[in-house]
């Protein structure tokens, strides 16, 4: 593992007696001199907000875009994965807790090895990979890492994804948008109790930048970790459906299969039919496109045309097994599929 060394951070406003409010994301964390963020990675340093994450990287992996999940943006393309530690979440059921939450608690560790934006352009062009995903732990809180990479690699032609919770300022959200084409977007729940107390956040702000997302011309895909007992009920889950369905009817929800981890052992898997319910819930209130997660050979890992209902893309789990459109449309009936399709 390699020591984390300090670099400035973007987005910070000083204060009085050397202290900083950080302005990435909508916490607004007011750090004393010597305190961090929320997150864990972002310190006061004399005055200074700085990064301590920056260029290690904590994991990397060739993935699927599938496994984002991205199942309407160049599907079947590998995808450059990447993250470091940290999370301005702190959510109980993280199934990447062992990064995530690394830099938080008493040892606020921040570990990985040191892979500079250039490296990381270099192995996504030797990998094949049509992008860069930034994603396991939380791509704002790494958000300087990301951005230079990002501007790289758009240079070289290979497009940048934010898999996220979605809690960002404006300000940043908007800056990186030359450089970043995607997004798949967390959200957990439309209970604004259920964020403060599992996540450590507030809804709204989520809501608000899903919704700008949308208006700033990014490729928005929505997931939905469906927990029993905890966000699985009809209202619940029709409320973010018809969120969902009023950022565009277009837009792809994955309704994902909760597995106990981390601090969430003691509840059940989310089962076939519950997750079976919770697609059914999404296109009878008008989404075009309803996915299964983490449930393999299920028929709601397919895409299937909103117009005549015939199969356009077969997945089973992350691969692509068939894909019959034709110039974004559907062969049978014509209909424009929504998507980047290469």
């Amino acid at each position: 593992m390699t020591e984390a060394t300090a670099t400035k951070a973007m987005f910070w406003e000083p204060r009085a007696n050397d202290a900083v409010v950080c302005t990435l994301c909508p916490h607004l964390c007011h750090v004393g001199k010597g305190l961090y963020g929320v997150c864990g990675v972002r310190k006061n340093n004399q005055g200074q907000l700085d990064t301590l994450i920056y260029g290690l990287a904590a994991a990397i992996n060739l993935d699927p875009i599938e496994k984002k999940p991205l199942f309407h943006y160049l599907p079947g393309s590998k995808s450059l994965s990447i993250a470091t530690v940290g999370c301005n979440f702190k959510c109980a059921f993280c199934q990447n807790y062992d990064i995530s939450q690394a830099s938080k608690g008493k040892n606020r560790e921040q570990f990985g090895r040191a892979v500079s934006p250039g490296e990381v352009v270099a192995m996504a062009k030797q990998t094949g990979s049509a992008t860069i995903a930034f994603t396991y732990s939380e791509p704002t809180i790494f958000y300087e890492y990301a951005y230079d990479c990002a501007k790289l690699a758009s240079e070289e032609g290979i497009h940048g994804i934010f898999v996220s919770n979605g809690f960002i300022s404006e300000e940043p959200l908007r800056a990186i948008r030359p450089y970043v084409h995607a997004y798949n977007v967390d959200l957990k729940s439309f209970n604004p109790d259920y964020y403060r107390k599992i996540m450590g956040a507030r809804l709204e702000p989520v809501l608000e930048a899903l919704k700008l997302i949308k208006q700033l011309g990014f490729w928005l895909e929505v997931t939905t970790l469906v927990i029993p007992t905890q966000n699985d009920s009809d209202e619940e889950l029709t409320k973010i459906a018809e969120f969902v369905a009023g950022l565009g009817p277009e837009t792809p929800w994955h309704v994902s299969a909760f597995h106990p981890d981390y601090k969430m052992t003691d509840l059940p898997r989310t089962s076939v039919e519950t997750l079976r319910r919770a697609r059914k819930i999404g296109l009878d209130v008008g989404l075009q496109f309803v996915y299964s997660g983490n449930m393999p050979g299920d028929d709601g890992e397919s895409t299937y045309c909103p117009s005549c209902d015939e199969q356009l893309i077969h997945r089973i789990g992350y691969r692509v097994l068939a894909n019959r459109l034709t110039k974004g449309c559907c062969p049978d009936c014509g209909q424009a599929i929504a998507g980047v399709w290469g």
